[in-house]
This record gives structure tokens, sequence and C-alpha cells, in this order.
């Protein structure tokens, strides 16, 4: 397994996060945002387990990386205007290359394939966890969100 730094294992960290918190941003609602933050914590404390030999992933999301305290799994600032002008997606994509910097050449490929797979799953279970009605109801993922996902989507090559 490629030793990472603490830095380096943030910046794995931050990606898939901020790639979620970017998509639950896009369609706010004080209902939906909550049952989306709950989706995304899921999916990225599942990461482990659901890619065990994924060496990027065991890296920055083992239970033994995440007990040791060297990542921290904390809200990135956003703020509203960055919302608004959809620079939270530039904010996410930048994240995403920072991150596939860090990996380049320390792991396989395969490996950095389903990492980025895994960082975009962070966004589209944020888009598919709540509707944009009342309480969560209503279409799951909502126009800003598709095209969030898109851009996304082009950004990683998936």
């Amino acid at each position: 397994m490629a030793d990472y730094s603490p830095e380096e294992l943030q910046t794995l960290v931050t990606a898939p996060m901020l790639t979620g918190l970017a998509v639950a941003m896009i369609d706010m609602g004080i209902v939906s945002t909550a049952i989306e933050a709950a989706a995304m914590s899921k999916e990225i404390a599942g990461a482990a387990k659901k890619y065990p030999t994924n060496s990027i992933i065991q890296a920055a999301f083992s239970e033994e990386t995440l007990k040791s305290g060297q990542v921290k799994l904390e809200k990135p600032d956003i703020k509203p205007e960055d919302v608004q002008s959809g620079a939270v997606v530039d904010q996410a994509i930048a994240a995403i290359n920072a991150a596939l910097q860090v990996v380049e050449g320390k792991a396989t490929p395969a490996d950095i394939a389903q990492y980025k797979q895994f960082v975009y799953d962070c966004g589209q279970v944020v888009a598919e966890a709540a509707g944009s009605g009342l309480f969560g109801s209503g279409d799951k993922v909502s126009a800003k969100e598709a095209a969030a996902l898109d851009r996304l989507k082009v950004a990683m090559g998936l």
C-alpha cells in the first residue's frame, strides 16, 4: 500500500465530501439537505467495505485511518454566493483534480478509476437521496443536480 502524508490523505477525503456537498447545496431544502447529508455520510462510512481491495480508499477511509485522527471529516466551508454562481461545483472539481494528482504514480490505474467512481457516487447518492418537494418528496434528481453530476462526470473522464 502506498504511503500518503496526512495532508495527502486529507486531500483524498476532501474530494468526495466536497463533491457530495456541492450536489447537496445546489438544491437546498432543510429536510432534503439533512437526508442528503445522511446519504453521503453512509456512502463515505461504507467506502472501505465497498472497496476492500482499493489502495486509495483503504488508505484514506479505513476505520484505522479515520480513528487515528490523521484525517478530519469536516464540512468544507462553502459560501452562499459560491452555490448561486455554481463555483461550488468548480471547487469540487478542483478538489478532485488535487486528489488525482496525489494518487498519480502511487496507485494502479484500476484503483484510480475506482476512486473516481467512488467520488462520483458520493454526488450521485446525494442527488438521489431526496426530492426537491416537501419533506424530500418529488423528483429525486433535479435539473440542477443532474447538470452538476454531468460536469463532475466530464471532469473525471467517467
